[in-house]
């Protein structure tokens, strides 16, 4: 995997563009210099998390005994999920109830930007080939760069696409989680099948 394929990867399972509608309902009662603030410290924080995730991921794994296949099934469940829900989102909206008041770390660094299925990608990334974490963090440096962009201009991109192209968006977005999530699971079972010897 390339670094742009694993940015582009990861840019889609970060999703910003589907996250516009939610960060826009959150950040709704704050004034705008809040609003940037408070992105910017989100954005921040979910980096710093998902960095943790990259170089940390092969140690927690082994820490826990846990195989990387486990991983890469338990994150594509998750992303089909996920991409399931913004396709056929419900009436509370991706997320359900969300808190009042400023928001921190949950919901928007954490779940939104970084959410399950990205710590999972960015954990499987860095424990299957250590020696190229210096690639993976820059294309996750280039998918975090991308979506901060998106989600700093997400009241420009609210006016100018509108709430319909945005959904259409979305629901783009969702089938490619979905397809994206399903090669994981296929991936994790397969290198299972591989590894795991048939009882005779």
């Amino acid at each position: 995997m390339t670094v742009l394929s694993a940015a582009l990867l990861l840019f889609l399972i970060l999703d910003p563009l589907g996250n516009i509608p939610v960060f826009l309902s959150v950040l709704k009662p704050l004034p705008p210099r809040r609003q940037r603030i408070v992105v910017v410290r989100e954005l921040l924080i979910a980096l710093v998390v998902l960095m943790l995730f990259l170089w940390g991921g092969k140690y927690a794994l082994e820490l826990m005994h846990l195989r990387q296949e486990s991983v890469a099934i338990a994150g594509g469940i998750v992303l089909f999920l996920i991409g399931v829900r913004m396709i056929f989102p419900r009436p509370e909206g991706l997320m359900g109830e969300l808190p009042g008041g400023e928001p921190f770390i949950v919901p928007l660094a954490i779940p939104l930007v970084a959410g399950p299925s990205g710590m999972a990608a960015v954990m499987l990334m860095g424990s299957n080939d250590p020696s190229r974490l210096g690639d993976w963090s820059l294309a996750l440096l280039l998918a975090w760069g991308a979506t901060a962009v998106i989600l700093f201009s997400a009241t420009v991109l609210y006016k100018w696409l509108g709430r319909r192209v945005l959904t259409a968006i979305e629901r783009l977005m969702g089938m490619l989680l979905v397809a994206i999530s399903v090669q994981m699971v296929l991936d994790g079972i397969g290198t299972y099948l591989k590894l795991t010897p048939p009882n005779i």
